[in-house]
């Protein structure tokens, strides 16, 4: 149907909605970054990572409103870390990361040693293999 102003714009909004979550607060269009969850029961709000689902009773957050949040006179807010963001590698990590390395080429090492026939060779631990899992003996058998 035409007007005089041009053709008509459904009232309805598009069902094609943005991939991205949005703050749950008025007028705030930046992407959410946190969730909010109230726990009534025990007078305790609880804001977290931002979940996988949006569910109807939370509430997403952007990271300003996420910094700036406030609970009621007699509330606790419990804040939970986000664990799974990558953190900065640690000196320990480092370590670990050449401690693996060096573990790793130790068989070569001894095959190479014994004058084997490899890296295929047995491990006097092994004992027994099934495609590219071994079980093996305890240590201290």
């Amino acid at each position: 149907m035409e007007s005089r102003r041009g053709p008509l714009k459904s009232a309805v909004p598009s069902n094609v909605v943005s991939p991205v979550r949005r703050c749950s607060r008025t007028a705030c269009g930046r992407p959410a970054v946190a969730t909010l969850t109230y726990v009534y029961a025990d007078s305790t709000a609880v804001l977290g990572p931002l979940a996988t689902y949006a569910e109807p009773h939370c509430y997403d957050l952007c990271a300003e409103h996420s910094e700036r949040l406030t609970a009621p006179r007699g509330w606790e807010v419990v804040r939970l870390a986000d664990t799974s963001a990558p953190g900065r590698p640690s000196g320990d990590d480092l370590e670990a990361l050449a401690n693996a390395v060096r573990e790793a080429a130790r068989p070569q090492e001894r095959a190479a040693e014994a004058g084997g026939s490899g890296p295929r060779s047995a491990d006097p631990m092994e004992v027994a293999r099934r495609g590219h899992l071994r079980v093996l003996r305890s240590p201290e058998n």
